[in-house]
């Protein structure tokens, strides 16, 4: 049967895990997709399209065990997904939107990067060709992310008939960043982007440095930008020698309240809180971290910023321990094995200058437990969330929605949570570590009234738009245009 509503995205919401007697485990995930999904009801036709990403996926697909329901896993060549999610996604798409090259020695566009841009649009043509075919006439169709952001063109080609959205879950770079990218490539994925009537984004900074490398990329191909006061912000391009417009909007993820708080009460939760306040000690404040060990993430300065901290705020010993939950991140990239590296040896050498019997000021955990992530959020006076650049970064919004006695926020303006939450947030600039160790100091030293009342404006701003609600208004906005 044809699907009347499709999702696309590198990850679906299942994967299968090879057992020892030779059969396969599927697990489901969780998230703001499957969460959206849900919303929209068994009978609405509705089919997710994903990628194999591991050997047991593969296996799955090839073993027809892939058939869960309203899922469609795609078998894309190994090769070709490697040099599309490792070589372009994640080593160059991830790095421009979040301004991460040290550009005195990268990027290189070499050979080896149009190989491995020829597999992204190999990947991404996968990924249309599948859509186009499952698409039932005047489907809807949203696609996730950058790892596919020539779908649209490439599926508008194919089927024209679709109504066609795209969600970007990062930000987006500034037009002179962007710039960096060959000109062909960034011509490329712009158009393959234009080639949805919709494009949503988590931010209205985003939606603008969209709409200005447009501007400033294909300012010779007779595309222009509106803003106009009564429609929605819009991109003019031109296909096939008639104008077309795409329109662009912003959905703000919020937190799953309802979710967090349930999970949040339950007794392996508490279990794990027990176990944090042991490894605390009495009567101590505790400044909380959760990310995974991702360069954008700004972990290194946030452990210097503690450490600063103690050194210039000598009251705060042995009174205060930072919980640092950095989970590892694209281990098969060597430049995210060094940074994890780097984070555990500095964590080590402020123990070692700092600690004393029965006070461990930084407890470090690498194994991801999101048990002991939610007993953290619980426990937090403060949360430290840092990032040099983030899409949004739920963190900063989940954990005033679990805190139990109120948690001071100190915020990155460069997270796009800031939009939402700078008034009740203790703002810092991310590069700045004695600014950031100030922050802290602030935030530690605030008033319970102030941060019980700050925590629940904060809660309230952090669930204002859940995740049901955000794929729905996407949907329904899609619908509309």
């Amino acid at each position: 049967m044809a699907a009347q509503i499709l999702v696309a995205s590198n990850r679906g919401p299942v994967s299968y895990v090879p057992r020892e007697d030779g059969t396969l485990d599927a697990r489901r995930g969780g998230g703001g997709l499957v969460s959206g999904l849900s919303a929209i009801g068994p009978d609405a036709g509705a089919l997710w399209v994903c990628a194999a990403l591991s050997d047991g996926d593969r296996q799955a697909v090839r073993q027809g065990v892939a058939d869960e329901p309203g899922v469609l896993m795609l078998d894309i060549d190994a090769r070709v997904h490697a040099e599309a999610y490792n070589g372009i996604a994640n080593s160059v798409l991830w790095f421009v939107h979040h301004m991460l090259y040290q550009t005195p020695l990268e990027p290189v566009f070499d050979a080896e990067f149009r190989q491995q841009w020829v597999a992204y649009r190999l990947y991404n043509r996968a990924f249309a060709e599948a859509l186009a075919e499952q698409a039932g006439d005047g489907a809807v169709v949203i696609v996730q992310d950058y790892h596919l952001a020539l779908v649209p063109g490439m599926l508008r080609e194919l089927r024209p008939d679709l109504r066609i959205g795209h969600f970007s879950h990062t930000p987006w770079a500034p037009p002179e960043y962007f710039a960096m990218l060959p000109d062909d490539v960034a011509e490329e994925l712009l158009l393959g982007m234009l080639g949805a009537d919709r494009l949503g984004f988590l931010t209205w900074r985003w939606l603008k440095a969209f709409q200005a490398c447009c501007a400033s990329s294909l300012r010779d191909m007779d595309v222009t930008t509106h803003w106009p006061k009564d429609q929605p912000p819009s991109v003019q391009h031109w296909t096939h020698g008639r104008p077309r417009h795409t329109y662009l909007g912003v959905h703000g993820l919020g937190a799953d309240a309802d979710f967090l708080r349930e999970r949040s009460r339950r007794a392996d939760v508490d279990d794990r809180m027990a176990l944090l306040r042991e490894q605390i000690g009495p009567d101590r404040k505790t400044i909380v971290r959760v990310d995974r060990t991702e360069l954008s993430k700004n972990i290194v300065r946030g452990l210097l910023a503690y450490r600063t901290l103690l050194a210039d705020r000598p009251e705060w010993r042995e009174r205060v321990v930072h919980l640092a939950f950095a989970y590892p991140s694209r281990q098969d990239l060597p430049v995210y094995r060094e940074y994890t590296a780097q984070v555990s040896e500095l964590a080590d050498e402020i123990n070692a200058e700092y600690g004393r019997d029965g006070w461990t000021p930084v407890i470090l955990h690498v194994e991801d437990d999101f048990a002991r992530s939610l007993a953290a959020y619980r426990l937090a006076d403060v949360a430290l969330v840092n990032p040099i650049r983030d899409g949004m970064n739920l963190v900063a919004k989940e954990v005033p929605v679990v805190s139990d006695a109120g948690c001071a926020l100190v915020l990155s303006r460069e997270a796009g949570a800031y939009e939402e939450l700078r008034e009740d947030a203790i703002t810092v600039n991310p590069y700045d570590v004695v600014g950031t160790a100030e922050a802290l100091h602030g935030a530690l030293s605030m008033p319970p009234a102030e941060r019980a009342d700050r925590t629940k404006r904060l809660a309230a701003a952090s669930t204002s738009l859940p995740p049901s609600r955000w794929f729905l208004d996407q949907l329904n906005a899609l619908r509309e245009t």
